[in-house]
């Protein structure tokens, strides 16, 4: 099966995306999206994934929790500056930050994680030195936000997928 299917549920996944696109479950619309399901499953084998281990799935709902209430809490700070009602004198700014891990699994994660909240975006990733640029929108101190992602975010990264 592995071998005529080798993602089953993201091909499933991408049949289901297509046909709620197209407002159809014609044959046709069937058809044309088990077609694209199965060509796009058999071209991501090219990218010869490590196999993914997830542990840890209490450290994993802790982080989830976390970055919700940091998405909420940025958008609050974000929302703040942007109508003026922030701090008057505002220095954005770019933060080089080591990483420890080099799992793509972890660094994949914690690039949606750094993304999705509102006033930080991941900017580039040094695989020489395993190193992230981070571009912060209200920067204050640039160690406090090595110590933020660290610890926050990459150390339960590193916890749930090794």
């Amino acid at each position: 099966m592995a071998r005529w299917l080798p993602f089953p549920l993201l091909s499933l996944a991408l049949l289901g995306t297509w046909l709620l696109a197209s407002e159809s479950v014609s044959p046709g619309s069937l058809v044309l999206g088990a077609v694209v399901a199965v060509v796009t499953a058999w071209s991501l084998t090219v990218l010869e994934l490590p196999r993914l281990v997830a542990r840890r799935p209490g450290i994993f709902l802790k982080l989830m929790l976390t970055v919700l209430a940091e998405v909420v809490r940025s958008n609050y700070a974000v929302a703040r500056i942007v109508l003026g009602r922030g701090r008057t004198s505002r220095r954005s700014g770019f933060v080089q930050i080591p990483l420890d891990t080099r799992n793509p699994y972890s660094l994949a994660a914690l690039a949606c994680i750094i993304t999705a909240t509102p006033g930080t975006v991941w900017v580039e990733y040094d695989s020489s030195r395993n190193t992230m640029l981070l571009h912060v929108l209200d920067l204050t101190d640039a160690q406090d936000w090595v110590a933020v992602v660290k610890e926050r975010y990459e150390k339960p990264l590193m916890e749930i997928f090794g």
